[in-house]
């Protein structure tokens, strides 16, 4: 169980995920949370990160910090998504062992399965198969901080963990059109149409969304257990075409544009449910209906953009 004195260090705490995780230990109680910019703290220097570890001495650490994007991102710089991810996940979680940091909530994503894996996919399909090409950089990074994570407990005994969760969306997404997510891509496609809206691939592609406030609710959950597992899926559980999603994205924001698809562009991996028997068996459950929360992520679109917050 984490006490509320515990001091909190959250990396990535400017991003969707990590935003979320400081909303919800607030909520929660937890008051003694540490957060640095990247111009305060460059997680990709290994001695700035030692150093950062040793002045602070968290109790816990949770890394949601990361280079993220979509496929066009992913696809066309595989490179630097695997170096800088697996910079940041080598960083935070060795400094973390060595400056003896008893906790630490490493975040992933089911990138890290094989293009191919069974559906709904477990845990234990990881390393099973090639990994989708698209993104392969960035899971072969994550891939590398949950097996560090899990090396680290087994030979230090450190309660080093991961979460590995869906699509994400929600408050502080980014909705940069070019090399952003699908589905903060579709809200901002659709709220700035006029005619029409031109989306990549069939739309065949089937996916699971995770509002990012259902992931903040089960890093949480797991942070409270005293012998969690490894690493356990987080989801939703729902299933939705990218060609639905359009329409219920279209519906959500009010847009009377014409869907046009480009199907010379990729649909990534066909089909990427994951198996969230695990976490749910011992007593998480997410609470937001892909309806609830398109509603809430329109909602912090127009909050963010009005705001002058928005990320573009």
């Amino acid at each position: 169980m984490m006490e509320k004195t515990a001091k909190i260090f959250v990396a990535g705490h400017r991003g969707m995920v990590g935003g979320a995780v400081c909303r919800a230990l607030a909520a929660a109680g937890y008051s003694n949370v540490v957060t640095r910019t990247h111009s305060e703290l460059d997680l990709l220097d290994p001695a700035a990160v030692r150093t950062f570890y040793e002045a602070e001495r968290p109790d816990v650490a949770v890394i949601a910090a990361a280079r993220v994007g979509g496929i066009g991102a992913n696809s066309a710089a595989n490179s630097r998504f695997l170096y800088e991810n697996e910079m940041i996940a080598m960083n935070t979680v060795w400094g973390a062992a060595e400056a003896g940091v008893k906790r630490l909530l490493f975040l992933g994503s089911t990138c890290i399965y094989p293009r191919m894996a069974p559906q709904p996919i477990p845990e234990d399909a990881l390393l099973t198969g090639p990994l989708e090409k698209t993104n392969e950089g960035y899971a072969l990074a994550k891939i590398s901080g949950l097996k560090l994570c899990e090396f680290l407990r087994r030979e230090r005994g450190l309660l080093y963990h991961s979460l590995m969760p869906t699509n994400l969306y929600g408050q502080g997404d980014n909705y940069d059109i070019e090399h952003g997510h699908v589905l903060p891509t579709l809200i901002r496609k659709f709220e700035t149409a006029k005619d029409r809206v031109i989306l990549w691939g069939t739309g065949s592609a089937i996916r699971e969304f995770l509002h990012v406030d259902d992931l903040a609710a089960a890093c949480l959950f797991a942070l409270s257990m005293d012998d969690p597992p490894d690493l356990m899926n987080v989801g939703s559980g729902e299933e939705v075409t990218i060609r639905e999603l359009a329409e219920a994205v279209k519906t959500a924001t009010g847009s009377t544009a014409e869907i046009v698809w480009d199907s010379t562009k990729p649909d990534g991996t066909p089909r990427k449910l994951c198996d969230t028997s695990l976490i749910r068996s011992l007593g998480w459950a997410p609470k937001i209906s892909l309806k609830e929360g398109l509603a809430l992520a329109v909602a912090s679109y127009r909050a963010e953009l009005a705001a002058g917050t928005i990320r573009l």
